[in-house]
């Protein structure tokens, strides 16, 4: 039998069937971290900045709780969630680097860390997509999992 719970005997992918599982509250936060440049944090007037788009970090937030609720549509195995909550927030951490945190929680069947995964991801690419013509030169950097509560087990890095 594979060690991937998403195959089946066959090696053929599968759903996993979570209706066995007890619903337990769980929740995950993702992190990205994304370097802006001087040139595009230098537009910034305190945490945010205003484009022809609109505001760049508020449009981020948004498109990341959206992404969030749309997971299961861009992840084959993920099971679409009834989601209690999500939080993003952007930090500017120095002249040229920014931090997203996204936060996800449920009560369910089944972990979201996925679900906070994308919401990172989805803001640091509305972020790029936002401040691309003032410069193309960012980078989002890295993108993990630092913790997660509920289910068989919980991580915190």
């Amino acid at each position: 039998m594979s060690e991937f719970t998403h195959l089946n005997e066959e090696n053929q992918p599968k759903m996993v069937n979570v209706g066995e599982k007890k619903i337990t509250k769980r929740t995950a936060t993702a992190k990205a971290e994304m370097f802006l440049g001087k040139e595009i944090i230098s537009h910034f007037e305190g945490n945010e900045l205003k484009t022809k788009k609109g505001p760049v970090f508020q449009t981020a937030i948004i498109a990341g709780i959206q992404a969030v609720k749309k997971t299961s549509d861009i992840i084959p195995m993920c099971h679409p969630l009834l989601i209690n909550g999500v939080d993003v927030d952007i930090q500017i951490v120095d002249e040229e680097n920014i931090k997203i945190l996204c936060t996800v929680s449920i009560e369910g069947k089944t972990g979201v860390e996925m679900e906070a995964l994308i919401g990172a991801t989805a803001t640091a690419l509305t972020v790029y997509d936002m401040c691309k013509a003032i410069s193309q030169n960012m980078v989002i950097q890295k993108v993990e999992l630092l913790e997660k509560t509920g289910g068989k087990s919980d991580i915190k890095k």
